[in-house]
Formats: structure tokens, sequence, C-alpha cells
């Protein structure tokens, strides 16, 4: 008895596989990303081994997200052309789910990119449009469970819950302002303040009736 020849859904499997690599390289390089926006960790030594792991987890993440589209080109079930791959919502596959994941890709590209583009832009503009690689995640969450044929496996919905929850939590720590902490009230009078205060009055009863002061 013999199985199914996996050379006819091998470039399936490719991009199946390359999607997977593409989303979790993703991930990490968000989760690192909003750790740092958020201030953490606070010791510089560190900070700099994380900038490069976020650096070469979002280059591997592209490179696996053009395997991931590329790879479909020679799937014989599917049979996309370049243009349904490149272009959003033209894919006859799941279009809507299909053509967020385009989307996802292209924004990761640029976003991605434009790190190596920022002093041409300016740091403060780069920073404010690299904000949006949390809406790229989140377009590859729904692409992810839209269109992937493993969005009903454990093993993949584990990847989606691990990766997510930190993100959803430093997302929110970094946009919810903290509350500051409420001033203790001031005392009506110190110690030393009520102990003068006695002994001016005990100076004033002391003084005989009539006299004023100097």
């Amino acid at each position: 008895m013999t199985g199914p020849n996996p050379l006819e859904y091998g470039w399936w499997l490719a991009s199946r596989s390359s999607g997977v690599v593409a989303f979790t390289a993703v991930a990490i390089s968000v989760i690192i990303g909003l750790m740092m926006a958020n201030g953490l960790p606070r010791r510089p030594g560190f900070k700099k081994q994380l900038v490069a792991v976020h650096e070469s987890t979002a280059l591997a993440g592209l490179v696996a997200i053009a395997v991931h589209g590329l790879t479909l080109l020679g799937d014989s079930y599917l049979h996309p052309t370049i243009s349904q791959i490149a272009i959003p919502f033209t894919i006859d596959y799941r279009p809507f789910y299909t053509g967020l994941g385009i989307i996802a890709g292209w924004a990761a590209m640029f976003l991605g990119l434009s790190f190596y583009a920022r002093r041409m832009i300016g740091n403060k503009r780069w920073r404010s449009i690299h904000r949006a690689t949390i809406v790229v995640w989140a377009l590859a969450v729904v692409h992810t469970l839209g269109s992937g044929t493993d969005a009903g496996s454990l093993w993949l919905q584990g990847i989606l819950v691990v990766t997510g929850l930190p993100i959803i939590f430093l997302f929110l720590r970094r946009i919810i302002p903290a509350s500051k902490p409420k001033a203790a009230p001031l005392p009506d009078s110190t110690p030393v303040e009520r102990a003068a205060a006695r002994a001016r009055a005990r100076v004033r009863r002391a003084r005989p009736a009539g006299s004023s002061s100097s």
C-alpha cells in the first residue's frame, strides 16, 4: 500500500511551511519591537542584542514571505499567476483572506526595508510609520485563520496563542497611559511646626498684659 507522492504536492508543502516560518518570524520581531518601545529591557547591553535579533527575525520573515508566495506558482491545484500572488483579492482560492495575506506581505516588506531608509525619511517619521507593524501582524493572523489549511491544527493554534498574548499585552501597555501615582496629601503641620506653635503660645501666655512685641 503506497501513499500519495510527495512530489505531486511538494510546492504546496513548501509554501505551507514557509508561511508558518514567515508568521513566526514576524511575530517574534513584533514582540521584540514592542518590548523596546515599552522600554524593556533596561540594560543597554542586552538592548543592543535585542535590536540585532529584531532585525534578523524581520529579514528572515521577509525572505519566508517571498518563498511563501513564489512557491505557490508551482502548486498543481491552485495554478496561480504572478499577478494573482502579487495583487490582493485576485486569486480564486479564498480571495478575501488570501488578499489580506498579500496586503500583509507587501506591508511587511515596506516596513521592514524602511529601517534602512530611516535616515532619509527621518527617525521621527520612521518611528510613526513603523508602528503599523502591529497591523501587519493582525492581518497575518486573519490570513492564517481564514486561508491556512492548518488553521484547525492545535500546533498552529498554539503558535498563534503563544505569540499573540505577549503582542496584545505589550501593545496595550504601550498605548494605555500608565496611571500616575496620586500625591500624598500634605500634613496640616509637621511636628517641628507644632512644637514651635506651642512654644509661641507659652510665650504669649507668659507675657504681661498690655505689653507689645518689639
